[in-house]
């Protein structure tokens, strides 16, 4: 999937609201250069958030959420500003949520280095919605199974996300689910480099959410999310991003409403 970046393109002195209008009636500009997404500085002026409280992290409390939805407002919605005349095509990801003896984590795949898209980042399993799917529900499961050998059985389905619009012209729902602890895996060795899982209180805490932001010479920015994560057993880094991390944040505000 795509980042959940939002580029502004402004005059010295011009109001913020100005260069969004200005940046979403140029979109090519921002298909200029590659850019690494760590080497954007992080921009430390945004107001932390408190962390989802503890105790609404657990499977019995996320299924009462799920039942029972709060009102609330997603922060992310769409990078729509990249997309060109098409219609968006549907498509799903499971938000895969596993029971550890420490508490809930989030399975995430790493995509294989030579994919023509998206190659080495980090994201939720699933893909394009398929006729025969039915429902997103449907197309989640059937995407993880194909990508990382998840038996469906194995998956609880929770309810889920509003959608998301990508700038590679998808609309996509996120279905979060509960992963029997006991399941097993098979990954797509052509699509999945490595499936890893991340705490959910880690990355369900405001302090481990990065704004970063670029900045080009003409005045052009590009801001997104990040939420690196350094696995414990061997210090390796994952550098979480833009449409995952801005699902993530949206689950935040679900469960922290």
């Amino acid at each position: 999937m795509s980042a959940a970046d939002r580029p502004t393109r402004r005059a010295p002195g011009a109001p913020a609201s100005a260069g969004r209008a200005s940046a979403a009636a140029d979109p090519s500009t921002i298909r200029r250069s590659s850019l690494d997404p760590r080497d954007a500085p992080i921009d430390d002026t945004v107001a932390a958030l408190p962390p989802v409280p503890a105790e609404r992290l657990h499977p019995d409390a996320l299924r009462e959420r799920f039942h029972h939805p709060p009102v609330w407002t997603p922060e992310f919605i769409d990078d729509r500003w990249r997309l060109g005349p098409d219609t968006p095509r549907p498509a799903a990801v499971l938000v895969p949520l596993v029971p550890r003896g420490d508490g809930l984590s989030v399975m995430l795949t790493v995509r294989t280095a030579h994919l023509s898209a998206h190659a080495g980042q980090i994201a939720f399993p699933g893909g394009r919605t398929e006729p025969q799917d039915g429902s997103p529900v449907g197309t989640a499961l059937r995407e993880t199974e194909e990508e990382i050998g998840l038996a469906r059985a194995r998956v609880e389905v929770l309810g889920q996300l509003p959608t998301y619009t990508t700038g590679t012209g998808f609309i996509v729902t996120p279905v979060v689910g509960l992963v029997d602890a006991e399941h097993r895996l098979e990954p797509d060795a052509n699509e999945v480099a490595e499936v890893f899982e991340v705490p959910l209180a880690f990355l369900l805490d405001p302090a481990n959410h990065q704004r970063r932001l670029y900045r080009w010479s003409d005045g052009l920015e590009r801001s997104f999310l990040a939420m690196p994560w350094r696995r414990p057993e061997d210090g390796r880094e994952f550098f979480v991003w833009g449409v995952t991390a801005a699902m993530l944040r949206n689950l935040y505000r679900y469960i922290a409403a």
